[in-house]
């Protein structure tokens, strides 16, 4: 689907791409933005074209409170704040219906001992990216941060097709200049080559690392019970959803890129954190920022003592755990990580620092640790491998054979995700050459052997 369908996204991209730059050539700046947001919501579309009504409800919705909170700006606080309310209310009950009823249903029906019919429901693609970006344009309005006049704007804001499935979570005022602007050169050469760059780098990571250790992931989460083959299992997923984020990342801002747009960073070599707040400063960027700034600060922030703080933090974390996901596990792993920052708070605040060494370990042990709750099936499957994590099932040396493939990888890549600079990094530095552009094409063409064994980009369940 999408970004999985590659020969669809391969035919589109420079469709898309020649069309608009055409018309950003006779400066026809209208048109350009309207092509663009028309192509995005075709992309949209190819997955499943009955949830295209259902984004555009939602742009048109959001873009009349945005324009209604603005012509209010002049009114109390009272108004403008229950004009607010009621726009948030209705964009967190349309992700509640579609992400959250069945999951309500069932959590109702193992307390009340009713079996409840599930609603036929098929999540809609992306909905907790757009809906996120859209609740952050509305705060932004309604702080006055934020105006859009213009509906064409708005739509292509929303629907971008490189960021529209995943991520990132962007804000107005850093993507509407960048779609404003006129440029005296239309085509971006040194842009279009860290974008050819990135996303060959990214469809690599996808296809030929993550895919690759998705196989030894889900081998040992359906069958894993011992110490060795539950920790090949556990940091077979570490590392699948490292370079599966990764991968979609670097293709979204590479894509985004060959139309001269940078979208924020949003993953930064996050297994190199020193701690769990390192983490989430380096792991799914714009979702920590959004958590931050319209959760974590409007319930009071640290400015109300340090037990506060740390409440608040739990309750931003056990909402971004839900975020992620319609069940019990990624609501305790959501608890785990904040749980874990705000012991390592009050740890940092009693001035116990760790050595950098054990610091990085006990963070990675945690992260692997707590992955196994986000990725489980359910509690029996979690608790499986937890506890063949801590050896309870013994060792299970028995088959060492088996385990040579994935010990393998996980040795051969360990050091791309702890040593080496990461994609962002090095294109920051690109100077495009022969040896960059043979990189690239050798990436390409090993990606496209893979091509037969594609699976979901993770991040497209949530």
């Amino acid at each position: 689907m999408l970004f999985n369908s590659y020969p669809f996204l391969f035919l589109f991209l420079p469709i898309t791409a020649i069309v608009y730059f055409l018309l950003l050539r006779f400066r026809w700046i209208v048109a350009a933005k309207t092509w663009l947001a028309i192509a995005s919501l075709f992309f949209y579309g190819y997955w499943n074209i009955k949830y295209v009504p259902l984004i555009l409800a939602s742009i048109v919705f959001n873009y009349l409170m945005g324009r209604w909170l603005a012509a209010w700006s002049d009114r109390s606080v009272r108004q403008r704040r229950t004009v607010l309310i009621a726009g948030l209310t209705v964009d967190v009950l349309l992700l509640g219906y579609y992400k959250y009823a069945n999951f309500f249903l069932q959590t109702l029906g193992d307390l009340d001992g009713h079996h409840y019919s599930l609603l036929q429901i098929v999540l809609p693609l992306g909905i907790s990216f757009f809906t996120f970006t859209q609740i952050a344009f509305l705060v932004d309005a309604y702080k006055g941060k934020a105006k859009e006049f213009n509906f064409i704007s708005y739509t292509l804001f929303v629907t971008f097709f490189p960021h529209l499935i995943a991520g990132p979570i962007l804000h107005h005022s850093e993507m509407m200049p960048q779609f404003d602007r006129l440029r005296n050169k239309i085509w971006n050469w040194p842009n279009a080559a860290r974008g050819i760059f990135l996303l060959c780098v990214g469809l690599f990571k996808k296809v030929v690392i993550a895919d690759t250790f998705a196989i030894h992931a889900n081998y040992g989460f359906d069958k894993a019970t011992a110490f060795t083959d539950s920790w090949i299992a556990a940091l077979s997923y570490t590392f699948q959803l490292y370079f599966d984020f990764s991968g979609y990342t670097d293709m979204a801002i590479g894509i985004a890129l060959l139309f001269n747009i940078r979208l924020p960073q949003n993953f930064n070599s996050p297994y190199k954190a020193l701690s769990i707040t390192d983490f989430w400063r380096r792991w799914h960027m714009t979702l920590s920022r959004f958590l931050r700034d319209y959760i974590y600060i409007p319930l009071g922030g640290n400015r109300r003592g340090f037990a506060i703080a740390n409440r608040n933090l739990i309750i931003t974390f056990l909402i971004g755990g839900l975020w992620h996901g319609a069940g019990w596990t990624f609501i305790l792993w959501g608890a785990l990580h904040g749980v874990g920052q705000a012991i390592q708070r009050v740890w940092t605040r009693r001035g116990h620092p760790l050595p950098k060494w054990l610091a990085w370990l006990v963070t990675f042990l945690f992260i692997n640790i707590t992955w196994v709750f986000f990725r489980a099936d359910d509690w029996k499957q979690a608790f499986r491998l937890i506890k063949g994590m801590v050896g309870m099932n013994g060792i299970g040396l028995g088959l060492l054979g088996d385990y040579v493939a994935p010990i393998l990888l996980i040795v051969v890549f360990l050091p791309f995700v702890l040593i080496f600079k990461n994609s962002s990094e090095q294109e920051a530095r690109l100077k495009p050459n022969w040896k960059v552009a043979l990189g690239c094409a050798v990436m390409f063409v090993v990606s496209l052997l893979y091509l037969n064994r594609i699976s979901t980009f993770l991040y497209f369940n949530f």
